[in-house]
């Protein structure tokens, strides 16, 4: 097998593990823990699912770190198309890999709070519920922020794959883009529009689903195309 077939499947996989545990881990246990503006039900999804919480940290870090390492791999591939907008695209998934790790901080030290490993007592049961509240409201919104990098680094990427020489199909390049560009209304219209944001959310993070979907399966079903000599 080629090597950088094998290189491109490689980083499929890892693709695919960020997906696994960054789905897990935001979309799944986020949400189970975090209601807005509610500080008692908060407080009391944080302590009945102790063990989630831990295993949805956990998740966290392992997103940001398998992103990284197929980030590197990318460039490994593609640098040569263009070594300035590859180191770019690395760039902005380490800032974005950054404040998720952080904002997993924000979740632990709720579950600090609500298991007694920091003594609050001088605040009161409504204040302490109220700090694990401000601390998984500053996790959502910090996850909303990171949104800015996830969405940006798939502007290079397709621009990387559109000009690939035939190694990726200019289609998946142009969805990539439309993905990212995608990623940043959705975050543009969530801190300026809430209102709107919520009409047109299903709407639009389905092109960027669909981006990132199709990226994985082309590296995993066909890695790069080759041509023979």
């Amino acid at each position: 097998m080629d090597i950088s077939k094998k290189n491109a499947r490689i980083a499929g996989v890892l693709y695919l593990l960020v997906g696994i545990f960054g789905g897990f881990s935001e979309g799944f246990v986020d949400p189970k823990m975090y209601v807005a503006g509610n500080a008692a039900l908060s407080a009391s999804n944080v302590i009945s699912n102790s063990q989630l919480v831990r295993m949805g940290v956990v998740a966290h870090l392992l997103d940001g770190t398998f992103f990284v390492f197929f980030a590197m791999m990318l460039y490994g591939i593609l640098q040569h198309i263009n070594k300035s907008v590859a180191r770019a695209m690395l760039i902005l998934v380490v800032l974005a890999t950054g404040i998720i790790c952080l904002n997993a901080v924000f979740q632990f030290e709720a579950l600090q709070i609500v298991t007694g490993a920091v003594n609050l007592n001088s605040l009161g049961h409504a204040g302490s519920n109220a700090l694990v509240l401000l601390l998984l409201d500053t996790q959502h919104f910090g996850t909303l922020i990171a949104q800015v990098f996830f969405g940006l680094w798939l502007i290079p990427l397709g621009y990387l794959a559109y000009k690939s020489l035939g190694l990726f199909p200019k289609w998946l390049g142009i969805v990539l883009i439309v993905g990212g560009v995608c990623y940043i209304v959705d975050l543009l219209s969530a801190f300026l529009l809430p209102s709107f944001n919520q009409n047109i959310y299903t709407l639009i993070v389905i092109p960027s689903a669909i981006a990132e979907i199709s990226m994985v399966l082309y590296l995993l079903v066909v890695g790069v195309r080759t041509k023979k000599a």
